[in-house]
């Protein structure tokens, strides 16, 4: 049998070498198990808050577009950042569910999770059936599994990231403010006018809130902060030490950076947009789901199939 050079990696039991793809075949063995119990889990967590708190997270949006459809502040001024009926969440959410906010509240529950299994559904479409989607899906079974079950809005910005272009990403990060970091990846690939656009849209939709809602927008910043870090089981190294919290972003968007040009580039930005939160809950894992496919070019800025490659091309394939 002929040995490609760089076939053996290391050699097993005996000083026989094991070839690399037998290494890669247990890696993936290993990583079927692993999805395979964390989907067990998931399914676990799902019935849990099914028959616990089921869809717990909607009374939290509910109430706020009832306050808003009242006159009333759309940010209490005091309350308990640790209910799931407490809302900290930037205006938009709010304001876009004010139409339905006088529903009966079981029927306005009912149709907030139609949106987030739908999203989901879309989300596995985005993703593709393939076996580092349904390993992903394992793994992170816990999450998904407490999103599904409360209704969370973290399972329709997780399809936004997924979808990576510059008006998704501005839309994910008016549901929640941290999956505008996935830009550190057009920042290391030089895509500069994915940054412009971004920024464009960012503005766009703060000018729309604060043109619908000139109050709560302006509220939000002064309602949201890092007391509601206290209180819940926080995984985020900001529970231990800021300092290290602020170490650990720094080097994570350092490395996010000089990855982006490369096949992990993606989902290094992703995994910072999820990770760098000062409050970091279980279900908020969910959206590292994002990370198992790299964005489509964005319209317009699709190569010509006939056109030669560039050098910075050419880099990123050798990269991967």
């Amino acid at each position: 049998m002929t040995v490609q050079p760089g076939e053996y990696l290391k050699r097993g039991r005996g000083g026989t070498p094991l070839p690399r793809a037998r290494l890669r075949r247990m890696g993936w063995w290993i990583l079927y198990a692993l999805a395979a119990i964390g989907g067990l889990l998931g399914l676990g967590m799902l019935l849990l808050h099914l028959t616990t708190d089921p869809l717990a997270d909607v009374r939290a949006y509910y109430d706020a577009a009832r306050r808003l459809n009242e006159g009333r502040p759309l940010y209490a001024a005091s309350g308990d950042a640790t209910t799931p009926t407490y809302y900290f969440y930037p205006p938009m959410l709010a304001i876009v569910m004010r139409p339905f906010a006088g529903l009966p509240f079981h029927v306005f529950a009912v149709g907030w999770e139609a949106v987030v299994v739908a999203s989901f559904a879309a989300l596995l479409r985005r993703l593709g059936a393939n076996r580092r989607t349904f390993v992903a899906l394992g793994i992170l079974g816990m999450p998904i599994g407490w999103a599904l079950g409360v209704a969370q809005a973290h399972v329709p910005m997780t399809l936004l990231m997924a979808i990576g272009q510059p008006w998704s990403v501005a839309l994910a990060a008016n549901l929640k403010l941290f999956p505008v970091l996935v830009a550190v990846w057009w920042l290391g690939r030089r895509e500069y006018q994915a940054i412009g656009a971004l920024i464009g849209w960012l503005i766009l939709l703060a000018f729309l809130q604060w043109l619908v809602e000139p109050n709560g927008s302006v509220a939000f910043f002064g309602a949201v902060g890092l007391d509601e870090t206290a209180g819940v089981r926080n995984l985020s190294p900001y529970a231990i030490s800021p300092w290290l919290w602020a170490a650990l972003g720094v080097a994570g968007g350092t490395a996010a950076l000089f990855l982006a040009p490369t096949r992990w580039g993606w989902a290094a930005a992703v995994a910072l947009a999820t990770l760098a939160s000062p409050r970091l809950l279980v279900y908020m894992l969910t959206s590292l789901l994002a990370g198992v496919r790299e964005p489509d070019p964005p319209e317009g800025e699709r190569p010509d199939e006939h056109s030669p490659p560039s050098a910075a091309e050419i880099y990123v394939s050798s990269a991967r």
